[in-house]
């Protein structure tokens, strides 16, 4: 006699008894399950040292430098948009946050509501692409600090150049694979255990780089823009920008949020650990670069080949342990745990977290692949990754305004915080298959992009494309689900 599946409420949460009606479902598996409440053991500081050790990684030390590189802004202007994304930021994030910690379930899961069972796929495998990426280029920076540590452990191993960097790569990709197949509990004890280090290790950068540097005359350093150019569009362009940077995350918070034990922990730790993690490490990337010149003779704006040029040994090996704690603690975190749920969602009874995490692993050893190829003297471009990930930052955060715009409507505004929790992991009428409100509301957005692309028209649509995106999905996702709810 097959059972039933149930719910009961466990304090704030939602909890469920998964019956056999569920357990038999293709759309169900125990990783994609709902969380139970002895799981959800993330509080407030746990949240934190999560968002310190995504935050402190090697694009964030980058990213004063590529807004005043490529979008034209000062250093203080670029530092006040760092900080003015990120508290921007923390609005869909404490958002879409709320399903994830309320009934215990994963990004995909939650996008069942709005897309459809079947539908849930389109935003979850965009989100999943760009995460690959991300998760490409942050084990490529990962081994280029693996290269460098063994060059200081092993003189022989400096010799191998383009090559070693390559092994170093695979090497820190198989460790990040580990660390994720272990689960939740690995990372979390994995975060609290580097942000601690990381905060450290950033005084310790700032205390080397002052005698070098005067901060007075970094923070005075002009905008490299026309003269008499007006700021705002500038500003609006960087900030679309750096909204982008975590523009993913606000997607697939639930991914983590099912683990906090209450939903004040997920928006206090959040609001602790963002904002300020992140100026402080775009701001002290500015500072350092500025100092290279007098600390080791030449402007380089990457950390790791910064610090690699250190004349002490101890040092560079101490340095570089930090920093491959660092882009792992950034890289299992943000770039693996969403498209492993992803992958999971297309179909649950065939793809394991296992799985996933390998499909993920693959797919950012082929987004990477040209890089490698170019280390190996195998492959001749010109393309550089401050550049690639500038422009994927916008282009991107277009795609993805949408999705977190009809994410926080549909659960507060349409579903009024009430998700049919056993219906999500079934094929039934409840939650269609496609969900036509969620799919008009996400295309027209694209498709005013991909005008705005290809014609050169309604540029502003693009250029600012994360807010533009967010607003109109979401309006759109409003009335066309309230219209067919008034019809039925």
């Amino acid at each position: 006699m097959s059972s039933e599946s149930t719910l009961r409420t466990v304090g704030e949460h939602i909890e469920l008894d998964v019956g056999d009606d569920i357990a038999s479902s293709p759309r169900y598996n125990e990783d994609i399950a709902p969380t139970r409440a002895e799981q959800r053991t993330w509080n407030k500081w746990n949240v934190a040292a999560l968002w310190v050790g995504m935050a402190i990684c090697v694009p964030t030390y980058t990213l004063g430098g590529v807004l005043t590189a490529y979008f034209g802004l000062s250093v203080t202007e670029a530092l006040w948009t760092i900080l003015i994304a990120n508290v921007v930021v923390l609005i869909p994030l404490t958002l879409n946050a709320y399903p994830g910690t309320k009934y215990g379930i994963p990004c995909p899961v939650v996008l069942r509501a709005s897309f459809g069972i079947i539908g849930s796929n389109v935003p979850a495998l965009i989100r999943a692409v760009v995460a690959c990426g991300w998760f490409g280029v942050q084990t490529l920076f990962g081994g280029i600090a693996i290269h460098l540590l063994l060059s200081a452990l092993i003189p022989a191993w400096a010799n191998l150049g383009g090559t070693g960097e390559v092994l170093g790569f695979f090497i820190f990709w198989v460790a990040n694979i580990t660390v994720v197949i272990r689960g939740s509990e690995s990372i979390k004890h994995l975060e609290s255990l580097a942000a601690p280090l990381l905060l450290i290790v950033a005084v310790g950068l700032i205390v080397w780089a002052l005698p070098k540097v005067s901060i007075s005359e970094v923070l005075a350093t002009p905008a490299n823009r026309p003269e008499g150019a007006p700021l705002i569009g500038y500003f609006m362009a960087g900030l679309t920008a750096m909204v982008g940077f975590w523009a993913t995350l606000s997607l697939n918070i639930p991914d983590f949020s099912r683990f906090a034990e209450s939903q004040r922990a997920q928006i206090a730790g959040q609001i602790i650990g963002l904002p300020l993690t992140m100026l402080l490490f775009s701001g002290l990337g500015v500072l350092l670069t500025a100092a290279s010149m007098d600390l080791v003779g030449e402007t380089i704006s990457d950390p790791v080949n910064l610090v690699g040029r250190i004349d002490s040994t101890p040092w560079v090996v101490l340095s570089m342990l930090m920093i491959i704690l660092a882009t792992i603690s950034t890289n299992t975190a943000a770039n693996i745990v969403s498209p492993t749920n992803s992958f999971q969602n297309i179909a649950p009874r065939h793809i394991s977290e296992a799985r996933g995490v390998l499909i993920t692993g693959v797919i950012g050893i082929l987004l990477m692949s040209w890089e490698l190829l170019q280390k190996l003297g195998w492959l001749d471009t010109n393309v550089s990754l401050e550049s690639l990930y500038s422009n994927w930052l916008i282009g991107y955060s277009s795609l993805l305004g949408p999705i977190a715009g009809i994410m926080v409507v549909d659960y507060f505004l349409i579903k009024r915080q009430s998700y049919d929790l056993i219906a999500l992991y079934k094929d039934n009428a409840a939650y269609p298959a496609w969900n036509r409100a969620g799919m008009i509301a996400f295309l027209v957005p694209v498709a005013l992009t991909i005008v705005a692309i290809t014609t050169g028209r309604l540029s502003w649509f693009y250029t600012y494309g994360w807010f533009t995106g967010s607003i109109l999905g979401g309006l759109i996702y409003y009335f066309v689900a309230r219209g067919e709810r008034s019809a039925t």
